[in-house]
């Protein structure tokens, strides 16, 4: 990537720097949210932005039922787009029979990549923990039924979600940590596995030196590119809302640089292990 400085304007009006050969950067963004209500009305303005900052594919990524049959929509309309389905930890209470074979009936559609968002949440603790162990290992066992991989929050739990998903290793074919903020041990446990580290803006905050750390250390081919948008947006533009598609290549420019990397090289690495994490069956839309 050339040392080219190309001003992207964002949905609140102001303009980042970055650094790119437009017609030569190829980013996905493997977790945002682009069904979600704060996105959903700017979504053309949002995939332009993106496609104009070298970001050419992005994983919408479901929470609840809604937004999974939302993402579904999205990537019947959009060749960039690919979906995943399932239920958050946070809405774990509706985990029931009828949610189950929603999920299970969509996980079957040719454009679903993973089961996610799933997993632990005990900072929070919006579903009671019994209830999150539940939804998570039903989901865990539905993946593993559909040949698909996994999309796994985690907050405050890692110890009991890295237990969880070892248990289950043996029959899922890949498994995605988003916005990955584990300790050095858990990301060393998640890499010895072939599991995929989501890098997201966290990467750029002041008082993340750890996750710098992690992604100093971890093989290049675990690590992911992720907004988690519209929320985490990077620094410098940390606290606007909504974060947007476009700023994941602000999280490829800071991981590039403690990498030591050339950022067209992080970019084509990133999207690499992008489509072999989600099983891409057809190869990202080039950016143009």
């Amino acid at each position: 990537m050339s040392g080219q400085h190309t001003a992207v304007q964002a949905s609140d009006g102001s303009a980042f720097s970055q650094r790119s050969t437009l017609n030569a950067q190829r980013l996905i963004d493997t977790h945002v949210h682009l069904n979600h209500d704060d996105l959903l009305a700017d979504i053309s303005g949002m995939t332009a932005r993106a496609q104009a900052a070298g970001v050419g594919g992005f994983v919408v990524v479901g929470y609840d039922l809604p937004s999974s049959e939302r993402g579904i929509h999205l990537a019947e309309g959009d060749a960039r787009i690919w979906a995943t389905v399932g239920i958050h930890p946070h809405e774990a209470e509706a985990w029931d029979e009828a949610a189950a074979a929603k999920l299970k009936g969509w996980a079957a559609h040719p454009r679903v990549v993973a089961i996610g968002e799933i997993g632990l949440d005990f900072y929070r603790d919006l579903s009671p923990r019994p209830a999150q162990h539940t939804a998570f290992a039903a989901q865990l066992e539905m993946a593993a039924e559909a040949d698909l991989p996994v999309v796994i929050h985690c907050c405050d739990a890692y110890e009991e979600t890295l237990s969880v998903l070892e248990a289950h290793a043996d029959s899922l074919p890949g498994v995605i940590l988003h916005c990955f903020q584990g300790e050095h041990r858990h990301a060393e446990r998640a890499w010895a596995r072939g599991w995929f580290l989501g890098i997201g803006g966290a990467v750029t905050f002041k008082n993340q030196e750890a996750l710098r750390e992690i992604v100093r250390a971890a093989p290049p081919e675990c690590l992911l590119l992720e907004t988690d948008a519209p929320y985490l947006s990077p620094v410098p533009l940390r606290g606007k809302y909504p974060n947007e598609p476009a700023r994941v290549a602000l999280i490829a420019e800071k991981v590039a640089e403690l990498r030591g990397s050339d950022v067209a090289a992080l970019a084509a690495a990133t999207t690499e292990n992008a489509a072999r994490a989600f099983r891409m069956a057809s190869p990202p839309c080039p950016v143009s």
